[in-house]
This record gives structure tokens, sequence and C-alpha cells, in this order.
């Protein structure tokens, strides 16, 4: 497939000294790094949040259906904030 890629001038001539030293071609050095980035990519480890409970019975009935307000008010009550 044909495609443009508009690339510095000085990565490009990085790109063709590189190239030219291996006897190969630019367009082969931006496929492997190209491959190299998509495998990168689809084996990268994604984030998972571990699971943190904490015991007790959920939310206190004090607070059911209360606004965020009154809950942190009572989470930092006598603890000057």
């Amino acid at each position: 497939m044909k495609t443009t890629v508009d690339i510095s001038e000085n990565l490009h001539e990085e790109a063709r000294k590189i190239a030219a030293g291996e006897k190969s071609s630019v367009k082969a050095l931006i496929e492997e790094g190209l491959r190299k980035v998509i495998n990168e990519r689809k084996h990268r480890a994604h984030f998972k949040l571990r699971k943190a409970t904490f015991k007790g019975n959920g939310l206190q009935t004090a607070f059911d259906g209360a606004a965020w307000d009154k809950i942190r008010a009572k989470v930092y009550e006598d603890r000057g904030g």
C-alpha cells in the first residue's frame, strides 16, 4: 500500500543513513518500527484496579440518600477540614 508520511528532516536523514549503512531502505525501517510499536501495544498490560473492600455493612443508614456535602462534613469532622 502506498501512503504519505510527514516526518522531520532530521529524523528522515538519520533513518536514511541507518538504512544505507544496513543496505536497507527507509520504508523497511518504518515498517520495522511500526511492527514493534503495534506489537508492544497489543501486549501491553492493561491497568486493572485491584479489589479494595473494607469490613462493614456498607453505607450507614444516617447517610442513605444524603448529599455529598453531608457525607464529606462527617468524614472531616474533628479533623480541621
